[in-house]
């Protein structure tokens, strides 16, 4: 149209054109931005702020945080004779890093990864442009880009991708790994490991080191798990409010995925919510059942707060406004005496088999439907170690001692075989110098504890 009046873009900005030569200064301004504005930096917002105040909770140290894990994850490496350690567990790479980014989707897509020396530097293999993202914590010396093996991205030329992998863990070590070819990796699939036995480099677990680094927690990792806790409890009060008769268990479940994450958390690991008859057998993942009058609400948090600690706690609720049956008060009599009985076992010292021997398990009825463990470990994830019942216990099931710092969950399923109804109650219990020190606070039915 020739009257047509001209294009308005641009009207209210200036558009200056590229300019080649300052694509350093350019980029180096826009990495600084994103990391002044990372989530870790912003916080975690007034509510949750309030919360933890009203609570008590101070602020953990960050700072003296990252340098205990550093420093418990470098020892392991030393006592082992390692030259560093590759990490692509996300809850690792946290750990080492302090650092997030897309954590469920790399936690099955090996598009992210992180060297740490034994003695030497941090380098983290970040997804594209995500140079920003562990510029907060001071932790990382060097972000590269990440070399990916998956199918994903290298289809039927995986193998070149991992030879080119290889070359770039075998370059890190020969500069950081003081001669020695002993490299440890937490999860790696078996291409790799063969490319790098080709080099000369010998691969060992890598779990092995993480796991037993975050088993004992620092002061400052508590008081990051106590405001995560603190949160979780706090969405689970708001859950409760909302069970009301006519409620779907997935309308329920999603109150504690929104409580954790207005709260600044981060995701939930499983969807255990069941009710009514769908709580026996245990391990029912929520459904658009709709709940009923008198029906037992069983759960299990499972959730990654605030600090990326596990707040990991189950509840057993009534809905409505009715009293409990005998069976259920029975039922959850029985529940709530076995984790009362079992948490006063946790004293520095004991062993994990005097654990499994010397707990309270189910009766007789119940046994056939027990859950899978009466004590487990807990951090950023559920941790090292496992405790079995006793009847589970086997030729290789490891054995350990309690130390202080250690944080254990209670674990208790009560459902009979062929019964209706379960219950599921779980607690979060610090190892002190002292005994048992209960973390989770929310409180238990009261209705079913009655009688």
């Amino acid at each position: 149209m020739e009257n047509a009046p001209k294009s308005t873009f641009g009207r209210h900005r200036k558009i200056m054109p590229f300019d080649a030569a300052a694509l350093d200064v350019l980029q180096t301004q826009s990495r600084q931005k994103a990391a002044a504005l990372n989530q870790h930096i912003l916080g975690y917002g007034a509510l949750a702020e309030t919360e933890w105040a009203a609570a008590g909770i101070p602020a953990p140290d960050l700072p003296a945080m990252r340098k205990y894990r550093l420093e418990r994850i470098r020892a392991e490496l030393r006592r082992r004779d390692y030259a560093g350690v590759l990490l692509y567990d996300p809850i690792n790479i946290r750990y080492v890093t302090d650092a997030t980014n897309m954590q469920v989707w790399v936690t099955h897509n090996a598009t992210r990864y992180c060297f740490v020396a034994t003695d030497g530097p941090i380098i983290l293999f970040d997804y594209h442009h995500c140079e920003h993202l562990s510029d907060h914590a001071g932790v990382v010396d060097e972000v590269r880009p990440s070399v990916s093996w998956i199918y994903f991205y290298g289809g039927e030329l995986v193998p070149r991708r991992v030879e080119r992998w290889a070359l770039g863990i075998v370059d890190l070590l020969a500069e950081h790994g003081g001669g020695n070819r002993r490299l440890a990796v937490d999860h790696i699939d078996a291409e790799p490991v063969a490319e790098l036995a080709r080099h000369g480099i010998s691969v060992h677990n890598g779990e092995q080191i993480m796991e037993r680094a975050r088993m004992i927690k620092s002061p400052d990792e508590l008081l990051g798990m106590r405001r995560s806790i603190a949160a979780c409890e706090a969405a689970m009060a708001e859950m409760e409010s909302a069970l009301k008769p006519g409620i779907s268990e997935n309308e329920l479940w999603a109150e504690l995925h929104r409580g954790n994450i207005v709260r600044g958390g981060e995701w939930i690991e499983t969807r255990l919510l069941s009710s009514g008859p769908r709580t026996n057998p245990w391990f029912q993942e929520c459904s658009s059942r709709i709940i009923e009058d008198g029906d037992l609400v069983s759960f299990d948090t499972d959730l990654i707060g605030p600090y990326g600690f596990c707040a990991d706690i189950s509840r057993t609720w009534l809905c409505g406004d009715g009293a409990p049956s005998d069976e259920q008060r029975d039922l959850y009599r029985i529940a709530a005496d076995q984790i009362a009985a079992n948490r006063e076992l946790l004293r520095p010292g004991v062993t994990l088999k005097e654990l499994s021997d010397t707990a309270r398990h189910p009766p007789e009825d119940c046994m056939p439907n027990r859950y899978g463990s009466l004590y487990h470990g807990v951090g950023l994830a559920d941790e090292y170690p496992g405790v079995p019942h006793r009847v589970d216990w086997k030729e290789d099931t490891p054995d350990d001692v309690l130390l202080p710092g250690m944080v254990l969950c209670v674990e208790s399923y009560i459902g009979r075989l062929g019964g209706r109804e379960g219950v599921k109650i779980e607690e979060q219990v610090l190892i002190t110098e002292t005994g048992p020190e209960q973390l989770s606070r929310y409180p238990l039915d009261a209705r079913l504890m009655a009688g």
